[in-house]
């Protein structure tokens, strides 16, 4: 065999190999990329059942991080609110936020109002608390300030007195949203949920796409929709003034569970991220 056409021959023998190799790896890459497309969100327990290390308290009166009077705590893999190591209630206002900030999401969680009332705390917490969303960093809220600049999914049950009392409604401490097709100054809007008296466990939802549509549901039915939450209104009290820019759409923010005098219990508390 004559030596230059085997080099030929091996060259393209080699040709051949690289052009083959890079097919199937541009097919690799090709079919991992697609994976990733058609990979589905998971969804993420926000609560681990033990403890609230991967949460933030913030209360009236109180530092950022201060727990007073162990207000929430964990037990049976439940995050409960308590006042029994309170004095005078003294608009002790709490919260407990989530370590970060959310946009597009879909939330769910369970609660149940329970045990009695703190007598010291204003009539209007009686059976009533709420999920703040689109909320400010806890971190930027003076010892002082009352409640967060947030939407509030407030939670509410029947007095026993055969009168509705609706759950899932809207609260805006510090906010203004848009309820069909109007800015909406009011402070609560109703839902149009059932009326669910304490003592039993109730599943909340809420679908956030950002600073557009907000849904929420109860018990799987669609109860409020409304759209463009912003910062405005009044309520909240001893603020950052830098931090209230009125006008100014909210398109994320924190999740936090709300204590403000009424016993109440949270758990399977979970998030879809839709920031896709």
């Amino acid at each position: 065999m004559k030596i230059k056409p085997l080099i030929i021959y091996m060259n393209k023998t080699l040709t051949l190999r690289k052009l083959l190799m890079m097919a199937l790896l541009a097919g690799s890459i090709s079919c991992n990329e697609a994976k990733k497309q058609d990979k589905k969100p998971e969804w993420v327990s926000l609560f681990n059942g033990k403890d609230i290390n991967d949460w933030i308290v913030k209360i009236h009166h109180h530092e950022t991080g201060e727990n007073f009077g162990n207000t929430f705590r964990v037990e049976d893999s439940i995050i409960k609110i308590r006042y029994d190591q309170y004095g005078d209630f003294n608009d002790q206002f709490g919260h407990l936020y989530y370590k970060q900030p959310f946009s597009h999401y879909h939330l769910k969680f369970e609660y149940r109002f329970v045990g009695k009332w703190y007598p010291s705390a204003p009539e209007y917490t009686l059976l009533n608390s709420g999920v703040m969303f689109h909320s400010q960093d806890p971190r930027t809220m003076p010892k002082e300030q009352d409640w967060p600049i947030s939407v509030e999914m407030q939670l509410l049950a029947g007095l026993g007195d055969g009168k509705p009392r609706p759950t899932g409604n809207m609260c805006s401490p510090g906010t203004n949203v848009v309820y069909k097709g109007k800015l909406d100054e009011t402070h609560c809007i109703e839902s149009t949920s059932k009326t669910y008296d304490g003592e039993q466990w109730v599943r909340g939802e809420l679908i956030v796409l950002g600073d557009s549509l907000i849904t929420h549901i109860i018990n799987g039915d669609t109860v409020l929709q409304y759209s463009k939450p912003q910062i405005g209104g009044g309520v909240v009290k001893n603020y950052d003034s830098t931090i209230k820019v009125d006008g100014k759409l909210l398109s994320k923010g924190f999740i936090a569970l709300q204590s403000e005098g009424q016993p109440v219990d949270f758990r399977r508390i979970e998030i879809l991220n839709l920031e896709h």
